[in-house]
């Protein structure tokens, strides 16, 4: 963890809190996998940071850190019923990403979607010994802390926590030119109608996910094998009739962004292996669209 090298009783500055607020969302956005959530605990981390006295901070970063962790712990814990009794999937809320990004972010595998959904079958406990110790390499006595156990405690979270992940064989991420390649090439075969093109771009294993959070219409549960898929897919395109989209960067990889009436009405984000489609996900949640703005 970087020093600040902050003299003593000095007031954080406006150029500190910029510097450090990508590692402070970072934190609170891979705990919790929204961004609303998210940005409300970096904006209850400032207020608290410049209320208070900071003369025995000697690592600013790594206090502000650990305030977002604490925060984003205590929302986690009390959103656990309410995300258990969720409609259908659950995707995270996509964190727009690239060089039109208007705030920075920390950028690693662990702000991908595939890697999000997995952590969202953690314990709340077990997410943020992950996200703190496997990021943000902080120290298990200072985890401890976060949690309220011990350094041993935290150790065997995250070790059961990366244990869990690597169970589930998370896919590598593609390069983006790669899964930039297969959007475009599904969604000309969507508009044309293209059951044989389709089925192609797709592996024969391929699942599909949809979250529409119970308040649009979407599969409640995995659609798994190609031909299904691609029935599906083309049904979807024949009833809403999308009249445009955007490939846009959401998580650090290329997403397809479909509107209607300017709208955003879908966001979909895939999984590739050997140029097929292993994962698809299909975001059409209101709620969660609303960040990502209009056309």
């Amino acid at each position: 963890m970087t020093s600040s090298n902050r003299e003593g009783g000095q007031a954080m500055t406006d150029a500190e809190w910029e510097t450090h607020r990508p590692a402070v969302f970072g934190a609170a956005y891979r705990i919790l996998g929204t961004v609303t959530e998210a940005e409300d605990v970096v904006q209850e981390v400032w207020l608290r940071a410049a209320a208070a006295d900071l003369s025995e901070v000697r690592e600013l970063r790594a206090w502000l850190v650990t305030l977002s962790a604490r925060m984003s712990y205590n929302v986690l814990k009390s959103a656990r019923v309410r995300r258990e009794s969720y409609v259908g999937p659950w995707l995270p809320e996509p964190l727009l990403t690239g060089p039109d990004t208007a705030v920075g972010v920390l950028l690693d595998e662990s702000v991908s979607t595939a890697l999000l959904v997995i952590m969202e079958t953690l314990g709340p406990a077990e997410r943020v010994a992950l996200v703190l110790h496997d990021v943000f390499d902080f120290p298990f006595d200072r985890i401890a802390e976060v949690l309220g156990n011990t350094s041993a405690a935290s150790r065997k979270l995250a070790s059961r926590a990366r244990s869990r992940i690597a169970r589930a064989d998370v896919p590598a991420r593609g390069s983006r030119a790669e899964t930039e390649r297969v959007l475009r090439a599904f969604k000309a075969a969507a508009d044309e109608g293209d059951m044989t093109r389709l089925v192609e771009l797709l592996h024969p294993e391929a699942v599909y996910v949809a979250d529409g959070g119970g308040r649009v219409t979407a599969a409640r549960r995995p659609v798994h094998g190609a031909a299904a898929i691609a029935l599906l897919l083309l049904r979807q395109t024949e009833i809403r009739r999308p009249e445009a989209f955007r490939i846009i960067e959401v998580n650090g990889c290329a997403a397809l962004a479909t509107y209607q009436g300017g709208e955003l009405v879908w966001l979909d984000t895939i999984d590739i292996a050997g140029g097929r489609i292993v994962t698809f996900r299909r975001l059409v949640n209101p709620e969660k669209l609303v960040p990502l703005g209009h056309i």
